[in-house]
C-alpha cells in the first residue's frame, strides 16, 4: 500500500475519535438585548430583504436615467459586391479622339461608418414620470417590508429567549422538587425503619419521586429544544449551551408598569395604524398602483423626442461623386409617433392597472382590520397575563404554607404520608404556574410590542 493511502486510512480511522475528543462549545450567558443584536445582524432572511431593497433602488436609478438623454456610438463595416460603375456615354465620332464615355461616380466596395447619436425624450405621455414615481414607491414599500421582517425576526428571537427562560426556570423548579421529595423519602424510610410506617408508604414516595424525575427529564429536553431554537435564530452552533441572564427573580425584582400599559388600548391602536410596517408598505403600494394606471394611460398620448447624429462614413453617400475617404456629416431632428389604432391594447392595459389598484386598496383595508384585531387580542392577553401573576403568587404562598404545616403535622404523627405527597405536588404545580405566569407575561408583552409596530 502506498504511503499516501496509508495516511488517508489512518485519518479516516481516527476521525470518530477526534470528533469525540473535540470539546463542546463553552456555555454562553446571554441577555435578551445581546440575542437581538446577534440575531438581527446574522439573519439570512433579513439579508435577502436588504438585497431586495438594493435591487429596487437600482431599478429606481434606471427609471430616472430613462428621462435623460441617451448617447450611443455605433460602427460598421460592409463589403459590397462588384457592380458596373455609373457611366455616361456621349454620341461623339471616334475620329475626334475624345472618349465617348466616362465614369461619373466610381464604385467602392468597402464601406465603413461611425455614428454618434444622442436622443432626448421630450414628451412620453407622462409615462417616464409615472414609471419613476411607481418605482420609487415600490422601493419605499420594500424598505417597509424590510422593517416588517426585522420586527418579525425580533419577535421570533424574543419568543425563543423567553421560551428558553421558561424551560430553564421550570426545570430548576422541578429539580428542587426532586430534592424535596428525596428528603421526604429519607424521612419516610427512617419512620419505616422505626416501624412507624409500612412499606407501602415508602413505595408511595418512591413512585412520586420517579414521576418527578421523569418530569425533570422532560424539562431538560424542553430546555435543550428551546436552546436549539434560539441558537438557530442567532446563528450560533446548535449544540451551544446558553444560559439566559434573566431569571424569574430578576424579572420580579425589576417588575413595574410596562410602557404599553400607560399608552392604553386606544393609544396602541393609534400607534399601530401609524407605524406598522405592513400598513405603510401596502399604503405605498396603493400609491404605486395609482402611478401604474398613469403609466398604462400614457399609450393614449403621442411620443415626442429630439434626436441628433454625427456621422463619419467612407464613402459618404451624401458626396457626389463618391470619394474613397471618411467625410463627417450631422443631422438634428424631432420625431413624433402616435398609435392611431392598436386594437384597444392601451385600454386593456389601463383596465388591468385599475384592477390591480382596486386589489391593493382591498388588501390595505383587510390589513387594517387584521392589525386592529391583533392589537386588541394582544392587549387582552397581556392584561390577563399581568393578573395571572398576582393570582399565581397567592397560590404559591398558600401552597408553600400548606406544605410547611403538613410536614410539621406529619412529623408530629397527626398527618398522613399521602397528605405530604399531595402538598408537595400542589406546591410543585403552584411554583410552575407562578414561573410560567411571570415568563408568559414577557411573551405577551413581546406579542404586544410586535402588534403595536414598535421596533425596540
Amino acid at each position: 500500500m502506498k504511503p499516501k493511502a496509508i495516511a488517508l486510512a489512518l485519518l479516516f480511522a481516527a476521525a470518530p475519535a477526534l470528533a469525540a475528543a473535540a470539546p463542546p462549545p463553552e456555555k454562553r450567558t446571554l441577555t435578551l438585548e445581546k440575542c437581538l443584536e446577534l440575531g438581527l445582524a446574522s439573519s439570512k432572511g433579513l439579508h435577502a430583504s436588504r438585497l431586495t431593497v438594493e435591487a429596487l433602488r437600482d431599478t429606481l436609478s434606471e427609471a430616472r436615467a430613462a428621462r435623460l438623454a441617451s448617447v450611443r456610438l455605433s460602427a460598421g463595416y460592409t463589403r459590397l459586391s462588384v457592380v458596373p460603375p455609373f457611366e455616361v456615354h456621349l454620341p461623339l465620332p471616334a475620329a475626334l479622339g475624345v472618349p465617348s464615355s466616362f465614369v461619373v461616380s466610381p464604385n467602392f466596395y468597402n464601406a465603413t461608418s461611425l455614428r454618434l447619436g444622442i436622443q432626448q425624450p421630450l414628451f412620453t405621455g407622462f409615462r417616464l414620470q409615472a414609471t419613476e414615481q411607481m418605482t420609487r414607491l415600490n422601493a419605499d414599500a420594500a424598505e417597509q417590508d424590510l422593517a416588517r421582517d426585522q420586527t418579525e425576526t425580533a419577535y421570533a428571537i424574543r419568543s425563543a429567549y423567553w421560551s428558553l427562560v421558561k424551560a430553564r426556570e421550570s426545570r430548576r423548579v422541578i429539580d428542587e422538587n426532586v430534592e424535596q421529595v428525596g428528603a421526604h423519602l429519607a424521612d419516610v424510610r427512617n419512620f419505616f425503619d422505626q416501624g412507624i410506617l409500612t412499606r407501602s408508604e415508602v413505595l408511595k414516595v418512591e413512585v412520586q419521586l420517579s414521576g418527578v424525575r421523569l418530569a425533570a427529564l422532560d424539562a431538560r429536553n424542553a430546555e435543550e429544544t428551546a436552546a436549539v431554537w434560539l441558537n438557530n435564530l442567532i446563528s450560533a452552533p446548535l449544540d451551544q449551551e446558553i444560559e439566559p441572564a434573566t431569571t424569574v427573580e430578576t424579572l420580579v425584582s425589576a417588575a413595574g408598569p410596562a410602557p404599553e400599559e400607560a399608552q392604553g388600548l386606544d393609544g396602541l391602536l393609534e400607534k399601530a395604524g401609524a407605524t406598522r410596517p405592513e400598513l405603510l408598505s401596502l399604503d405605498l403600494r396603493v400609491k404605486a398602483r395609482e402611478a401604474g394606471v398613469r403609466v398604462a394611460q400614457s399609450g393614449w398620448y403621442p411620443q415626442v423626442a429630439l434626436a441628433g447624429n454625427l456621422y463619419s462614413i467612407n464613402p459618404n453617400p451624401r458626396l457626389l461623386p463618391s470619394q474613397d475617404k471618411f467625410y463627417g456629416t450631422w443631422d438634428v431632428g424631432i420625431t413624433l409617433s402616435f398609435d392611431l389604432w392598436n386594437w384597444k391594447t392601451t385600454a386593456y392595459q389601463t383596465g388591468q392597472a385599475r384592477a390591480q389598484l382596486a386589489q391593493a386598496v382591498d388588501a390595505l383595508g383587510q390589513m387594517r382590520d387584521a392589525v386592529a384585531v391583533e392589537v386588541r387580542q394582544s392587549w387582552l392577553t397581556f392584561r390577563e397575563s399581568k393578573e395571572r401573576i398576582g393570582l399565581a403568587k397567592i397560590g404559591l404562598e398558600q401552597a408553600a404554607e400548606n406544605l410547611r404545616e403538613t410536614r410539621d403535622r406529619f412529623k408530629e404523627g397527626v398527618a398522613l404520608n399521602t397528605d405530604v405527597l399531595d402538598a408537595e405536588t400542589a406546591l410543585l404545580q403552584a411554583r410552575l404556574s407562578y414561573t410560567q405566569a411571570v415568563v408568559d407575561s414577557e411573551l405577551a408583552r413581546a406579542r404586544l410590542i410586535k402588534a403595536a409596530g414598535s421596533r425596540e
